[in-house]
């Protein structure tokens, strides 16, 4: 796939810039929101939007004001990548909105977060959030202001097709991030722009710098962004102190009663360090966690092994078709061929089967199905068919 040249005369020819939001008539009769978080991604989203010479508009979400993490670079939403967000604006002299959606944020997101941990399950926010706080309240605000699109800076392209939009993975493997926006409905995909899609992250800092964007050098969004240290089990027992209720540590195979632990808040299942439980003749990884004895049961790396998994509330991104399937089970798992028992789509559960033993599958994840680099759709891993019991 080429992508978009750089001129010497500045960030890009407007009708290279127009047509990374497939605008639906000239550019100039066109106004385009752009979700601003304040990192570099969408700052140059939102320059590539005001050098196609449409209207723009910034809206940035706060969503948390968690002490430290505000001022911390590589995060988003909050603190200092609000002024980043802001400077950019005044930069490009576009209008630029903050909208206070901490209390949102913090029920939908957060606590839930911290409940699914408590569940002995393994959440990922990051998908709550395009579900909810983000996608679903900044499409009610670029609708009211009368925009014709919303653009953001996620890594993943909208393809157009006779069919409609279509969801595929983004032009650099590395920055492909699909794998959290399974939960995209057709309605808003036909509404987004992902101009960032097909291009690699060494372009995009090159076009920040060309277009003189404070942020060009700024650091990757790390971790989940209301945990300023990496601290997950820190955040959970802030927000639910019961986190904190110490436990048994289990042999799976065994029954045999190994150690301790201050809380199951600090297990995944597939994990294997901090077990803190020397002395055993292999290593040894958690199998899973028993939220109502707060047991942590852990075994050989072989009893990790599923045959399937059930996945429950699955969305659909388009049509299934006969193209054969393939699912990612973690955000940085490789992509496994498997095929589907159910038929995915309307908040139904299915169960995946996977063609070969897959390891380290845990409830709470996002299982997010592709036919190809198309994302057909997902859902949430509720329970695992094991290999060996």
């Amino acid at each position: 796939m080429e992508t978009p040249a750089l001129l010497d005369t500045g960030l890009m020819a407007k009708s290279e810039a127009a047509a990374l939001f497939d605008l639906p008539r000239a550019a100039a009769d066109c106004r385009i929101v752009v979700a601003m978080s304040g990192g570099v991604d969408s700052s140059v989203v939102a320059a590539l939007a005001h050098a196609s010479g449409a209207e723009v508009i910034g809206i940035t979400l706060q969503l948390y004001d968690y002490g430290a993490a505000t001022g911390r670079k590589g995060a988003c939403c909050a603190g200092d990548d609000i002024r980043d967000a802001r400077a950019v604006a005044d930069r490009l002299g576009i209008a630029h909105y903050v909208f206070d959606h901490e209390s949102a944020f913090r029920e939908e997101v957060v606590e839930q977060f911290a409940d699914e941990y408590l569940a002995g399950r393994t959440p990922v926010p990051c998908i709550r959030c395009n579900m909810g706080p983000k996608f679903t309240d900044l499409f009610r605000m670029a609708r009211e202001l009368g925009a014709d699109c919303l653009a953001t800076g996620h890594y993943v392209r909208r393809v157009m097709t006779e069919g409609g939009p279509q969801l595929h993975r983004a032009f650099d493997p590395a920055r492909d991030q699909s794998y959290f926006l399974y939960g995209t409905t057709e309605a808003q995909l036909a509404y987004l722009r992902f101009p960032l899609g097909g291009m690699p992250k060494p372009q995009v800092r090159e076009l920040a710098e060309a277009a003189g964007l404070r942020n060009a050098a700024k650091p990757d969004s790390q971790d989940i962004c209301f945990v300023p240290d990496g601290n997950y089990a820190k955040i959970v027992t802030k927000v639910r102190p019961e986190g904190a209720a110490p436990g048994a540590i289990v042999h799976a195979a065994t029954g045999e009663t190994l150690g301790t632990h201050k809380g199951i808040v600090h297990f995944t299942v597939g994990q294997r360090k901090g077990l803190e439980i020397g002395g055993q003749p292999e290593p040894l990884y958690v199998i899973g966690l028993d939220a109502a004895s707060r047991e942590v049961r852990v075994g050989p790396k072989r009893m990790l092994a599923v045959n399937a998994a059930r996945v429950t509330e699955t969305n659909r991104i388009g049509p299934m078709g006969d193209e054969p399937l393939t699912a990612k089970v973690r955000s940085l798992a490789k992509p496994v061929p498997v095929t589907l028992e159910g038929a995915i789509g309307g908040g139904s559960a299915v169960t995946i089967r996977f063609a070969t033993p897959e390891f380290g599958v845990a409830p709470g994840q996002a299982a997010v199905i592709y036919a190809g680099e198309r994302v057909i759709g997902g859902g949430w891993i509720d329970s695992t068919e094991k290999v060996e019991a």
